[in-house]
């Protein structure tokens, strides 16, 4: 005898059975007990969440010799008929293979044929919003004054895509996604029938990736216990199977990007696809992980919507403290995208580390969460020690100070003996020169300081980022701003870029023009 799937083999067979569904069942149950009976109704939800199962058990239910309170008796004539797929009562039917209008004119003649025995014909079209205009339309009239014997069960996963006419004409039942504690306490009953010993961390495991489909965990669990059979079905046994990685790599990971550790982001990458794990299902998970890490940082005694043992909630809640929201967000912002992206990539490990480098990395966007970050970055620098300027122009933090510490105190730069008339000229009328340019490089000019270069040049210190980035790395925006400077002043003016890391480091090594400048007008209307 052939091997039959648990999702088959535990199909419920009456209501009672039927798990997660409690508001649609007790309204099918009492309109059944009052002889309500609707003649068409409207079976939506996501995948896997007993659409198609209660339909079937309502059918026979309306057609059973001698029903019951949970459903169909199970042993009559009729009933064994329908399960064993041989009524005529009982007609199901695919829409996404049966989409046309000549399949629904069939059913549209068939309904005037009174059923032979039983009291109904009931019509279950699956997946019907992949019917065609012209289908809908035939159906329409039917599905809206059917005969008294007639009853019509549609279902679909989206609902948006039938017309309003077809949903005014039903009742609306819309299906929930199973809770993971309802999922996990129904796995736990069939592995205890099918002899299997499972751990409850690995049944809650498989019950979180089905994503509320009861279907899917079965199909799941099958998959689990077909690889490991004969053994007990452990949390890391699961993981293995389905390519998934454990919370507590997800933890260092978490902490190596908050440290900033590219190369420790990397690496435990590397042992990720090493073990053989999905990165798309890594991805799904570790966004998962940041939504739960937002969570716990934005309210308490969320336990019962985190999903977590004691031991990982306790990690996380440590986590909490290492980051403040903006940056978990800006985090789950790049790894959301990054899931959208991986599906159908056919390079997901690169795509992957270019994430782990954004996250590391802040300087590499643009956007304002990541600028937040990097200002944030800035300031842990500066807690840890004054940003100093390394031999090659770049910024370094306390330990740039510790070699430079013994080398004796930076001398102040000194005065220029004379600034050209011309520099005298914009740097007098900066302000005005900075209102009529265009975003948005009058707000980087606006932040910028004026300086004098070693061949009496106009220089502009920026602090190191997007201002720099944006004349230094697009060198229109230079030429533009020459262009702009030389329309003010009469002459053609050129301009030395230059670059600081702060406030700080500018004052130490260059001359603020734009300060000489304006005590020597002083001195003048005096």
């Amino acid at each position: 005898m052939s091997y039959t799937a648990l999702y088959r083999k535990f199909r419920p067979d009456t209501f009672a059975d039927v798990k997660g569904q409690d508001h649609i069942v007790t309204t099918l149950k009492n309109q059944l007990r009052a002889n309500r009976i609707g003649h068409a109704y409207l079976f939506t939800g996501t995948r896997g969440t007993g659409k198609t199962t209660v339909a079937k058990i309502f059918a026979r239910t309306v057609n059973c010799e001698n029903p019951e309170p949970e459903g169909p008796c199970g042993e009559c004539r009729i009933c064994r008929a329908i399960a064993a797929g041989a009524s005529m009562n009982v007609i199901e039917i695919d829409a996404a293979s049966n989409n046309g209008v000549d399949n629904i004119r069939e059913i549209v003649e068939e309904v005037s044929y009174s059923p032979a025995e039983g009291k109904y014909k009931v019509y279950i079209i699956d997946e019907v919003h992949m019917l065609s205009t012209g289908a809908f339309n035939a159906l329409l009239k039917t599905l809206e004054e059917p005969p008294s014997y007639v009853i019509f069960i549609l279902a679909t996963t989206e609902v948006h895509r039938l017309p309003i006419t077809i949903l005014s004409r039903c009742q609306r039942y819309d299906f929930k996604r199973i809770s993971i504690e309802t999922i996990t306490g129904r796995l736990q009953d069939l592995t205890e029938q099918e002899e299997v010993q499972a751990e409850e961390k690995a049944l809650r495991y498989i019950a979180k990736t089905a994503d509320g489909s009861m279907r899917d965990a079965l199909s799941l669990l099958d998959q689990c216990i077909a690889f490991h059979l004969g053994h007990e079905l452990t949390y890391d046994k699961v993981l293995d199977v389905l390519g998934a990685v454990d919370t507590e790599v997800f933890s260092r990971l978490l902490r190596n990007v908050l440290e900033r550790d590219v190369k420790g982001c990397v690496q435990l990458l590397e042992e990720i696809v090493m073990q053989g794990r999905e990165l798309t299902q890594f991805v799904t998970d570790f966004t998962w992980y940041l939504r739960n890490l937002m969570l716990v940082q934005t309210s308490d005694n969320l336990e019962e919507v985190i999903d977590m043992s004691t031991e990982n909630l306790a990690r996380l809640k440590e986590e909490s403290g290492m980051a403040d929201i903006d940056r978990i967000i800006r985090f789950i912002r790049i790894f959301s995208e990054l899931s959208g992206q991986i599906r159908l990539s056919a390079q997901k490990r690169i795509l992957v580390e270019i994430a782990l480098i954004k996250l590391c990395r802040p300087e590499m966007e643009v956007n304002q969460d990541a600028v937040l970050d990097r200002i944030r970055q800035v300031e842990e620098k500066l807690e840890n020690g004054v940003v100093t300027v390394t031999a090659d122009g770049g910024g370094s933090g306390a330990a740039g100070n510790a070699g430079t510490a013994g080398a004796g105190p930076k001398p102040k730069p000194e005065l220029p003996k004379a600034i050209p008339d011309d520099i005298k000229q914009i740097v007098a009328r900066w302000p005005a020169i900075v209102g009529s340019a265009a975003n948005p490089m009058r707000i980087y000019m606006k932040s910028a300081n004026l300086s004098l270069g070693g061949d009496n040049k106009l220089m502009m210190v920026l602090e190191d980022g997007m201002a720099s980035d944006y004349f230094m790395q697009h060198p229109e925006n230079k030429v533009q701003l020459e262009a702009l400077l030389s329309d003010f002043s009469g002459k053609e003016i050129e301009v030395n870029i230059q670059t600081v890391s702060g406030q700080r480091e500018f004052e130490e090594n260059y001359v603020d023009i734009s300060k000489v400048v304006r005590m020597e007008i002083e001195e003048e209307d005096s």
